[in-house]
């Protein structure tokens, strides 16, 4: 092994700087939901091996100046060391920071913080929308509200503070205040509502002013429920608080507030908006200045107050909100068989289409959505109950311009109906919404196939991070099933800064958790009332996505919020834990959507629920030792920790055999077994894994894995030794497999392996989505053993380095931005040599493994380059022929590929089932599992094996 470093030792001291800068969670906004924010800081320093010895804080409140010491390497999440800060109170915060190499950073640009939360209880009154005379009014009735107030001179500061049973947006003098959409996203709301903070003095000014609200019922209102049962669970109309607070520079303070003084109308241009219908928009019933002074509302009716108020807390959002992120235009316009335009705009993703039309008043254009095509027209079917459908009627003044506003849809393709004229492409144009996190992870290889299953992953988070974690985003659901997220948080953890948005999300799962005597729901929210005993897998996201967000970013504020939550589960698991210590016989959903489980019945799999159950029951008895520990709570860890033991003794008793095997022959029971550390003894380990690497065989590498079982498999196979098949499995594009998917066009992550057919038709079972993130969760597999960067401790204070390269790649690469600055690891073939690069951000150290099998090493931060042998290559296979075992045939992918297009050339019935039904036992010589096929197909595939054979006879010569 050669290594350099790409940084001069002799580099003592160098320029370094504060690269970034923050408090909590949230950037992109001055305001902080804690009067105690913890602060973050990136150093950028070039000298290798730089570490931090301390930092110094200065806060500037008005015109006082304060400072406070901090010693140590810490620079992440770092305790509050002033007084707090006051409810709408401003202060600057500077930090620089000294480190090992004597030199001291200038001050940092300074941070600006405001107390973005209610100081005393709120003095707004929940206002809704008043009912349709003579009528039945509609659920979740869209409208507008509006009130006028005097601003006096002198004003310094004006703060908007809003939330709703619904989905708003406010305008202060016909301005919007800001730019997020679908407010207050979706919390649980009988316990926790979100409210926004909002700097609005640029938009007011002395004298006469007003404000106006869009309102709709959003999640709020919507139905919920599945095969015509769905019903209205919080609500049946919308409603909203906004308080405006107004300071001014003598020290006055006044606040407008939601009451009955408010106006509202029903006889909007929103006609009609729901998350799963769509939005209805009549731009002949718009008001021109309705949210701006002296506007004649005589024909509006005082807004409703909620006399009962029974509204939960409003606190301030900890989540990124969710914003307009990317616009994709029109990939290319099409007529379906039936006459109908159909756009395609190359990507599935969610949002909705802003389109610019012109037309005479009262002309009306649809617009309907779908993820895929079938038979050439749109594919509704996989929507269920979910119309998807937005349409806009003109109001006949021109050229205009409109996107809905409180909805969403998951879409490539969309039906436009009725447009009036040609249709002009670049009139219509798709806009991404979701969350808006910060980008921190990306991967790219040599293999355009695997580029592209990330990016599906990547595409599937952005879809399914909207308010909370959903499962899928355009049919009659969306909803945050736990056990999606659960096997998913080590992903997003990676691919975006998602620690303020799980976060959130956790919170309400305790919530929920907090109404169920510890059991977790399936879904959080919880709406649906169902399977409300615990269900492994499921609501052992109590335990895992904390533990996984506290590795991710080393929050133990987090974990420390949460570890009663965890706590919770884990006494929840263990009275429903039999005699023997195991979860055994209760209702599972367990490795949910193995692809042996016929469409109608995806919990049957080939891993029994109760193996799912038990290991999970150890796996979180295991995770709240661990956080005990962390948290120092002794006792705590001491009691999990051994009955954790007795659970896993308990499993290896009733599910392994002293040989090697489970009882449930599947690829999940083993890959749980091992990867959850349930097996510890070496030569137990290692025949579980030989095990579990011959049963990918048997399956001809071809996925047998569901929810549970898929994120974990790949890990199960490399920690024994078996790189080999794990890459077999990856870069296999038959059905089921992670890139069959990817022939076949998709451009997310699917619900199903084959959520389309190999005909080309959609699945028949019920649950057929497009846009599942679950199965996207083998990304983190990638990053961390395919290009190999991980963490080595909790928020990637020490990194591991620790590349494997598949032997089908010629080169990978995976680059992060930790908490601690931006991490990366490359990895090249050049002939039989392999060159590792590394950056490891400053302030941390990296443990490194290189693909040579060296011993590991440490190195601190910097750029670094190692040269190492690759690994020797094993035996090549022998010359394949109709007498080769099968086991070699399906061992070596050019004479198995030989062979069964040899078949598909003249049978693609025979070849389709050689593909799929064969099972592949290793001594069965392939002329005998031929037994049936003509003799002309025999002499065929023997002539397509010789040829294989042949090539590899062939000396391949190169110029040197």
């Amino acid at each position: 092994m050669t290594s350099t470093s790409l940084t001069p030792q002799s580099a003592i001291r160098q320029q370094t700087a504060v690269s970034r800068f923050s408090a909590e969670y949230r950037t992109d906004t001055p305001f902080v939901a804690e009067p105690r924010p913890r602060l973050s800081w990136v150093t950028a320093a070039q000298s290798t091996g730089w570490l931090q010895r301390g930092a110094e804080l200065r806060l500037t409140r008005g015109e006082t100046v304060e400072s406070a010491e901090h010693a140590g390497p810490e620079s992440v999440l770092v305790e509050w060391p002033f007084r707090a800060i006051a409810a709408g109170e401003q202060v600057d915060v500077e930090v620089r920071v000294s480190g090992n190499d004597g030199g001291t950073t200038d001050w940092s640009a300074p941070l600006t913080l405001v107390g973005g939360f209610v100081d005393g209880p709120w003095q707004a009154e929940a206002i809704s929308l008043p009912a349709r005379a003579g009528e039945e009014t509609p659920l979740g009735q869209p409208g507008q509200l509006r009130h006028e107030f005097t601003v006096g001179e002198g004003l310094a500061k004006a703060t908007l503070f809003a939330t709703a049973h619904g989905v708003y947006q406010a305008e202060i003098n016909g301005c919007e205040v800001d730019d997020q959409i679908l407010k207050p996203g979706w919390t649980a709301y009988g316990d926790r509502l979100n409210h926004e903070t909002t700097d609005v003095t640029a938009l007011l000014a002395p004298g006469a002013n007003a404000i106006g609200i869009w309102l709709a019922g959003g999640w709020f209102t919507e139905k919920y429920g599945f095969h015509g049962f769905a019903k209205p669970f919080y609500g049946e109309q919308p409603a909203v608080k906004v308080e405006l607070r107004l300071e001014y520079t003598d020290g006055t303070r006044e606040t407008v507030a939601s009451g009955p003084a408010w106006m509202a109308s029903t006889g909007g241009p929103l006609v009609s908006s729901g998350i799963y219908a769509g939005e209805a928009f009549d731009a002949r019933r718009a008001e021109a200045g309705w949210s701006e002074p002296a506007f004649d509302d005589a024909h509006w009716l005082p807004a409703p107050v909620d006399v009962k108020d029974t509204w939960a807390e409003a606190t301030p959002a900890i989540a990124p909100p969710v914003r307009r992120i990317e616009e994709v235009p029109v990939r290319e316009v099409l007529t379906t068989p039936a006459g109908a335009t159909v756009l395609d705009f190359g990507q599935n993703l969610v949002g909705r289409l802003r389109i610019r039309v012109t037309g005479e008043a009262g002309h009306t254009v649809t617009l309907r959505h779908a993820e895929v095509l079938e038979d050439g027209e749109l594919s509704l079917r996989p929507l269920r109950q979910a119309a998807a459908t937005d349409s806009y009627t003109l109001a006949g003044s021109g050229e205009e311009e409109w996107e809905p506003r409180f909805t969403f849809h998951g879409f490539r393709y969309a039906q436009v109906d009725n447009w009036p004229g040609g249709l002009d492409a670049a009139a219509i144009t798709a806009v991404v919404i979701h969350n808006d996190m910060r980008r921190t992870g990306w991967f790219e290889c040599s293999d355009p196939l695997l580029n592209r299953l990330h990016e599906n992953a990547l595409w599937g988070m952005r879809g399914n991070f909207l308010a909370l974690p959903t499962d899928c985003p355009q049919r009659d659901e969306r909803l945050g099933w736990t056990g999606d997220i659960q096997v998913f948080s080590p992903t997003a953890s990676y691919l975006y800064d998602s620690l303020g948005f799980l976060g959130s999300w956790l919170q309400d799962l305790s919530l929920e958790q907090g109404h169920r005597d510890g059991v977790v729901p399936i879904i959080v929210p919880s709406v649906l009332g169902m399977l409300e005993s615990p269900v492994a897998a499921w609501g052992d996201a109590a335990t895992v996505v904390p533990w996984v967000l506290f590795e991710r970013f080393g929050d133990t504020g987090l974990l420390r919020r949460q570890y009663s939550s965890m706590r919770d589960w884990a006494d929840a698991l263990l009275k429903v834990r039999d005699s023997s210590g195991l979860w055994q016989g209760q209702m599972q959903l367990g490795d949910w959507l193995d692809p042996a489980a016929p469409p109608d019945k995806p919990g049957a799999a080939r891993t029994h629920g109760d193996i799912v159950a038990s290991a999970y029951l150890y796996k979180s008895l295991d995770l709240v030792a661990q956080a005990a520990a962390v948290l120092g709570h002794g006792a705590d860890q001491e009691r999990y920790a051994s009955l954790a033991q007795e659970t896993r003794l308990a499993f290896l008793a009733e599910y392994v055999t002293p040989a090697g095997r489970m009882v449930s022959d599947a690829q999940t029971a083993y890959s749980l077994a091992l990867i959850f550390g349930i097996s510890t003894d070496p030569h137990q380990r290692q025949a579980l894994g030989d095990r579990l690497a011959e049963l990918a065989r048997l399956g001809g590498y071809r996925i047998a894995t569901g929810f549970v079982g898929t994120p974990l498999i790949a890990d199960a196979l490399t920690v024994t030794g078996h790189l080999d098949a794990a890459e077999r499995l990856l870069t296999q594009t038959e059905c089921p497999s992670w890139l069959y998917p990817v022939t076949q066009g998709a451009t997310t992550i699917w619900e199903r392996w084959d959520s389309i057919l190999e005909d080309g038709s959609v699945n028949p079972g019920e649950m057929t989505s497009f846009n599942h993130y679950a199965l996207g969760a083998i990304a983190d597999w990638m990053h961390r053993t395919v290009a190999g960067l991980a963490p080595a401790a909790p928020g990637y204070r020490k990194i591991s380095i620790a590349p494997r390269p598949l032997a089908s790649l010629e080169y990978a690469a995976t680059s992060h931005e930790t908490p601690y600055g931006l991490a990366r690891v490359a990895w090249k073939r050049l002939e039989d040599r392999i060159l590792v690069d590394a950056t490891v951000p400053p302030g941390t150290t990296a443990v490194v493994s290189l693909p040579d099998g060296a011993p590991v090493f440490d190195v601190g931060s910097g750029q670094h380059r190692w040269d190492v042998p690759a690994a020797a290559a094993a035996a090549g296979p022998g010359a394949p022929s109709l007498h080769s075992p099968l086991a070699d045939i399906i061992d070596d992918p050019d004479a198995y590929a030989a062979a069964w297009q040899a078949i598909d050339a003249q049978d693609p019935a025979a070849a389709a089932a050689f593909r799929k039904d064969t099972v592949w036992y290793r001594q069965t010589s392939l002329d005998q599992s031929l037994l049936f096929t003509p003799p002309a197909v025999k002499e065929d595939i023997a002539a397509a094996l010789a040829a294989v054979a042949e090539r590899r006879s062939t000396p391949t010569f190169t110029n040197s």
